[in-house]
């Protein structure tokens, strides 16, 4: 029973495991517009050279604006970078922006405008919206809601960091254990997160994400060798493990924040916001697995140890594949 779940799991596991251009494809674009003066703009986009936006996206422009000089393109490392100069007619309120090539791509785009005389202002794109008419200035509900949603999306589409957690649940006997664990887990990410955001912790990004893709292993491979009367490393002191691992994904959370991009008049609130959106999106994971798991126990109780080995299998599987790439990349 065991060996044929863990079979079917590890095929499914192995169609579907993210490949580089599709985690380049989810990370969102990056549109700042800022006022140099009276009427003057500078406009900065920047998305992945691996995804469609990266390729043929253009910046849809305020009906208002017309474009001075020539675009400009630059490579900064996995991204592409083009600007603009605009020469404005009054007030880009009620004005619309957007992305065009965003409806074909699996992506967000994050807009920043940021007058010399007004609030700065946040928005999103997205697939189904790729183009949106500015609101009225309204700093701390756009940047607030802004970075909770991203952050809520980044650890549920941040498949390492999701396996990481439904790990953990799997590791775990009991809602208080798991609570202690994932707090632990919590506090050393936001350390490190907020650390690297503001400039006091650095390293560097390859050999972090490859350590992170290395924690989820080890979380597997607890789970696949556990037994109830002999326990593991990370089931006697979870977190303890919990929170040095925590502290790696802080940089990984970190990494894909400075990607994003931060407003630079609010960076408390964003960093707040986001690492909330996160943490939402983190409790909501705990809380659908803990309950599958329970009503599995509850109603098919000798598949319940069969279907965690097969979860475990499928995880560190893909997880060794992310190690070997992010290794040699």
């Amino acid at each position: 029973m065991i060996r044929w779940l863990a079979v079917l799991w590890v095929c499914f596991a192995l169609a579907l495991v993210p490949d580089s251009a599709r985690a380049d494809e989810l990370r969102p674009a990056y549109i700042e517009m800022t006022e140099q003066s009276p009427g003057q703009w500078s406009v900065l986009w920047k998305a992945s050279t691996n995804s469609r936006l990266g390729q043929s996206g253009q910046v849809i422009i305020p009906a208002n604006c017309n474009i001075e000089g020539e675009r400009e393109r630059e490579f900064a490392g996995s991204n592409i970078l083009s600007r603009l100069a605009l020469r404005c007619d009054g007030s880009l309120q009620g004005q619309s922006i957007g992305l065009k090539g965003l409806e074909l791509s699996t992506t967000d785009a994050l807009v920043r405008i940021a007058p010399i005389d007004g609030a700065m202002q946040t928005l999103r794109l997205t697939p189904d919206q790729p183009v949106a008419a500015l609101p009225k200035p309204s700093i701390i509900s756009n940047v607030a809601a802004t970075y909770t949603i991203i952050g809520i999306e980044h650890i549920v589409l941040g498949f390492d960091h999701l396996f990481f957690v439904l790990a953990l649940v799997l590791l775990l006997k009991g809602g208080w254990l798991v609570a202690k664990t994932v707090t632990a887990f919590t506090v050393a990410h936001s350390i490190t997160l907020v650390g690297t955001t503001l400039g006091w912790l650095s390293l560097p990004s390859q050999p972090v994400e490859a350590v992170i893709a290395l924690s989820i292993i080890f979380l597997a491979v607890e789970v696949i060798k556990a037994r109830p009367d002999d326990l593991r490393l990370s089931e006697r002191f979870p977190w303890i493990v919990a929170f040095l691992f925590g502290l790696l994904h802080g940089f990984g959370f970190a990494g894909a924040l400075a990607e994003i991009g931060l407003p630079e008049g609010d960076v408390p609130l964003a960093l707040l916001t986001f690492n909330l959106g996160v943490e939402i999106g983190q409790l909501a994971i705990v809380a659908v697995a803990m309950a599958l798991l329970y009503g599995l126990g509850k109603f098919r109780i000798e598949w319940l140890q069969p279907t965690k080995t097969a979860l475990a299998y499928g995880i560190g599987i893909i997880s060794t594949y992310w190690f070997v790439e992010r290794m040699i990349a």
